[in-house]
């Protein structure tokens, strides 16, 4: 208490210069029309500036479950495409199906769930990328992975109960067969573990037209990529002297650096595709 008194004494004119100064102020402010708008519009710029600054922090903090929010919303809506579903033929009998189907008697092909990235790595030749949805959320072997744009990223190559593995279009061993979309043209698309941003193209004939811009997308070759998916597009053109194809470096759509949300694709009728082939293997074995 003593040294309160001794600060107040020491700068009591300073003090009292700062009080006066104040209600001088205040009367100017209260009483003077011209100056008490100018000050309420110094007031207002600053507390505009300090809310700006707030909302940012605010905003920043929240973001998170905004994105959650607007991912599930988006799962929501890719459910509905009708790429995910198949015109069923009635012509001949009426088949009553368990397989969910819309009015218009699509039956769904294709079931998307969202999932979050909590771990991904784009450094190595073999990358992988686990997400944290699994067998209880009904994620299997095999299944096709896009990025929250459609984009291709992997497929799903191991599962736990309550997360999964992907091996990621970043791993030297994973080949996509993969479409040019303008000529329809089929190749190989794979990494050469160098730069993350790009990958290979092969099995392109010289003779297709192909210019830089061109898009890649997913082909018919795979039971659980859906066609036309987004791959990437080509960045460069190269011609193999060896053969009669070109080598092309593709950009891929994928930021695979920024990987967050993704979209874990189920074809309904997978299991039915892949016994049919198999019996079809062992049928022309017998024969």
């Amino acid at each position: 208490m003593r040294n309160i008194f001794l600060f107040i004494r020491r700068y009591f004119t300073f003090l009292a210069f700062l009080v006066f100064q104040g209600l001088a102020l205040w009367f100017l402010f209260t009483y003077n029309r011209f100056h008490r708008a100018k000050g309420l519009g110094v007031a207002n710029e600053i507390t505009g500036w300090v809310n700006t600054r707030y909302n940012t922090v605010q905003d920043f903090f929240t973001m998170r479950e905004e994105n959650r929010r607007v991912h599930k919303l988006n799962d929501s809506l890719m459910n509905l495409l009708s790429s995910n579903f198949l015109k069923r033929d009635t012509s001949l009998r009426l088949v009553t199906d368990s397989i969910p189907y819309d009015t218009l008697g699509h039956y769904r092909r294709y079931l998307e769930r969202a999932a979050e990235v909590v771990y991904n790595t784009v450094n190595s030749e073999k990358n992988y990328i686990q997400i944290n949805k699994g067998s209880n959320q009904g994620i299997k072997d095999n299944m096709s992975v896009l990025n929250s744009d459609g984009s291709l990223v992997g497929r799903v190559i191991n599962v736990s109960p309550n997360f999964s593995v992907i091996m990621s279009l970043l791993h030297v061993q994973n080949k996509v067969s993969v479409l040019v979309k303008k000529t329809k043209s089929a190749g190989s698309i794979s990494w050469d573990g160098k730069d993350p941003r790009y990958l290979v193209l092969n099995n392109i004939s010289v003779s297709d037209s192909i210019v830089k811009g061109d898009t890649i997308i997913t082909g018919t070759y795979s039971n659980s990529i859906p066609f036309g998916k987004m791959v990437g597009t080509v960045a460069e053109i190269s011609r193999d002297q060896a053969t009669n194809f070109f080598i092309l470096k593709i950009k891929t759509a994928a930021n695979f650096a920024d990987l967050q949300q993704v979209f874990v694709i189920e074809n309904l009728q997978y299991d039915e595709q892949e016994k049919l082939l198999e019996e079809t293997k062992k049928k022309i074995i017998k024969e």
